[in-house]
């Protein structure tokens, strides 16, 4: 079974900065847009042009410096939006405009006061705006989570019809489950004549924590593009965390997918991406937290010591991280402290070990992690001579 590419759109620059207090400037987004280029994103959604002068101007550079990936601009079906992005990409080497309009009934009848029929002209109107500064459109059926899927496949016809390239099914609130979301794909796939024409592309919402996995339920539907953002940041619960996809697509190489992105950079760039946008992320975070690839439990640590495969299905090197840890606890076997204690020079047997062990134990109950300083003191007092490994 031959591989197929799935291509990876990042928006931590458009949709993760619109997480509060990550404003980010011209200057921060540019040094951003060159780290996403250089770990292998597709698409660098680099902003909302209109939103702001500051954000065209982003944009703007973003667009002269990007030699490989594709820049893209975000516009609502207005115009001038499109205008405005148009403007802000003209000097992009393979520039794209992201357009588009809210589908589902709640943001017809209550947004737009409108209807099915004249949001489906605007929809149709503003690829056609969009065709006139790139051939390069994806359009958004904003909410398309919760749009009936008879409708949701009328307007996808239509807006690949007027020129779209890629079309873009968000689940905007985070609502669906896995399974809904790739039986949305699959009916787009199968009910609209002329869907060979453009890549449709997932864009999910971590509302109720299903981001990650409904993206993967989505390739699996049909979809060919992931929007995704670094650490997962985004607005409300955030998105799809760009490491977590990529690492599944690399691990389950049973789906037939595959990604251009450097693995080795994620830990890297996330770090970079939580100090620029002043967004610690949260230890226990897959793929980049930093207790990943921490071992703390005396079972596990065991099996890890005999075997890392035991709990550990990724190398910490093939993402960039430092290394696997074992972290000394109240929760900690002998093993890992045989092994630590020997990390550290010292040579004692079984029974050394055991009777440190009850020693360990009292210290370790008493704070939340025992460091190795503990360690000489308690090896230290228990054998003044300890002989330290040449």
């Amino acid at each position: 079974m031959s591989e197929k590419k799935i291509f990876i759109f990042d928006t931590t620059l458009r949709d993760g900065e619109q997480v509060p207090g990550c404003k980010l400037n011209t200057k921060e987004k540019i040094e951003l847009a060159l780290q996403l280029e250089e770990l292998g994103v597709d698409i660098i959604e680099a902003g909302f042009p209109i939103s702001s002068p500051g954000d065209f101007e982003s944009v703007e550079q973003i667009a002269k410096t990007i030699t490989r990936a594709q820049v893209c601009g975000l516009s609502r079906a207005v115009q001038k939006d499109i205008e405005t992005a148009g403007a802000a990409l003209k000097h992009a080497k393979n520039p794209r405009i992201h357009t588009g309009i809210g589908t589902s009934d709640y943001h017809i009848k209550s947004k737009f006061n409108s209807t099915r029929e004249e949001i489906l002209q605007r929809a149709i109107q503003c690829v056609k705006w969009a065709r006139n500064y790139t051939d390069n459109v994806e359009f958004y059926a904003e909410d398309a989570g919760r749009t009936d899927n008879d409708y949701l496949a009328t307007v996808v016809e239509a807006v690949i019809k007027a020129g779209a390239t890629t079309v873009n099914i968000p689940d905007t609130t985070g609502y669906c489950l896995p399974y809904q979301y790739q039986q949305k794909m699959e009916y787009l796939i199968n009910n609209v004549p002329n869907i060979d024409k453009a890549v449709l592309s997932c864009h999910c919402h971590n509302d109720l924590g299903l981001a990650t996995a409904n993206s993967i339920a989505g390739i699996i539907g049909g979809a060919r593009q992931i929007e995704c953002t670094i650490n997962g940041l985004g607005e409300r619960a955030g998105n799809t965390s760009l490491e977590e996809v990529v690492m599944i697509i690399k691990q389950h190489k049973h789906l037939g997918f595959y990604t251009g992105i450097k693995t080795e950079m994620l830990n890297p760039i996330s770090r970079l991406v939580s100090e620029t946008m002043r967004m610690p992320v949260q230890p226990n975070k897959a793929i980049v937290g930093s207790n990943a690839f921490s071992h703390s439990s005396g079972i596990h640590q065991d099996g890890f010591l005999k075997d890392a495969l035991t709990y550990e299905i990724i190398n910490p090197e093939e993402v960039g991280a430092d290394g696997s840890k074992i972290v000394l606890t109240a929760r900690s076997g002998r093993s890992a402290l045989a092994h630590r204690l020997q990390k550290l020079g010292y040579q004692f047997n079984r029974n050394d070990v055991d009777v440190l062990y009850e020693t360990f134990l009292k210290v370790a109950d008493l704070k939340k992690e025992v460091q190795d300083e503990d360690l000489r003191e308690m090896a230290t007092a228990y054998q003044p001579e300890a002989i330290l490994a040449s």
